[in-house]
């Protein structure tokens, strides 16, 4: 009985009725029931992770949103009282909030990009460029917090052009996400990141080296996890949503490409992804 119901649940219904109970040695009953064990056991192990990632990713949320929502209450709430009547801090408490709100706009953004990835939806207009021209700009954006930081950046310049075919502006947000993210991890003094461009036969390999704090061994797994943030980072900074990475991965790998991170503590890290050379 036990070999019918596990057959039955397998087989389609067609199949079903060409069941015949007295064809089957008890070896075969037994392993069935075996596979059919041991393939339970995996679902309920597959479902014991998504449970334990959904409660991380609503415990995440909560975190990220609670103290731009606790900023903006709190400069509301001062205002109402009393402080809009005061110029020395009604102008101040409202740019405040404006930073607050930006700052929930932007994590909100970033999950809608991160889902639209996931599942993917996100459709990619890829042109021909050439990706140290893009680089150039990226790092000019950068410019002021890179002299705040006291960072100095270089890119090595190759006498011809590395041309590749993808999706500019979203190759565009890859780039500010990692040369940002080596920015803010940089040594207080004599930090420096280099980019590199490497041919590659069919691709081109674009490596932003830092000598940073660099990033545990036990952390370089999670990194690009959504929301995620390694012990040093959270030493170092609490600024950072933990979403950029995540969404750098998802955008390279529609692009059917790959990115990597190797890194070493008191030394530093580097971030390398591939392109399709055009």
């Amino acid at each position: 009985m036990i070999y019918k119901v596990i057959y039955s649940v397998k087989t389609q219904k067609t199949e079903r009725q060409k069941f015949n109970t007295g064809r089957i040695s008890l070896d075969n009953v037994e392993k069935e029931v075996a596979d059919w064990g041991a393939e339970k056991q995996k679902e309920i192990e597959r479902l014991k992770q998504l449970e334990e990632y959904r409660k991380d990713f609503i415990g995440n949320i909560s975190h990220e949103l609670k103290t731009p929502l606790f900023n903006v209450q709190g400069y509301v709430s001062t205002l109402i009282e009393g402080g809009l009547d005061d110029p020395s801090i009604n102008k101040e408490y409202l740019r405040r909030t404006e930073v607050s709100v930006e700052r929930l706009i932007k994590i909100v953004e970033d999950l809608s990009e991160i889902a639209q990835l996931e599942s993917g939806h996100l459709t990619l207009n890829k042109v021909r460029f050439d990706i140290m021209v893009l680089t150039r700009e990226v790092v000019e954006m950068l410019e002021m917090k890179a002299h705040d930081k006291e960072v100095q950046v270089t890119i090595n310049q190759p006498d011809k052009p590395f041309l590749v075919h993808a999706d500019r502006e979203k190759i565009r947000q890859v780039l500010t996400n990692i040369i940002d993210n080596s920015l803010r991890y940089s040594l207080e003094q004599g930090g420096r990141t280099k980019i590199s461009f490497f041919d590659m036969d069919e691709n081109i390999l674009v490596e932003v080296t830092d000598n940073g704090i660099g990033i545990d061994q036990d952390d370089l797994p999670r990194v690009f996890e959504r929301f995620y943030r390694t012990s040093r980072g959270r030493e170092t900074s609490n600024k950072g949503k933990g979403l950029g990475l995540a969404i750098v991965k998802h955008i390279i790998e529609a692009h059917r490409q790959t990115i990597n991170v190797r890194s070493t503590v008191g030394v530093g890290t580097t971030f390398g992804f591939t392109l399709k050379k055009a």
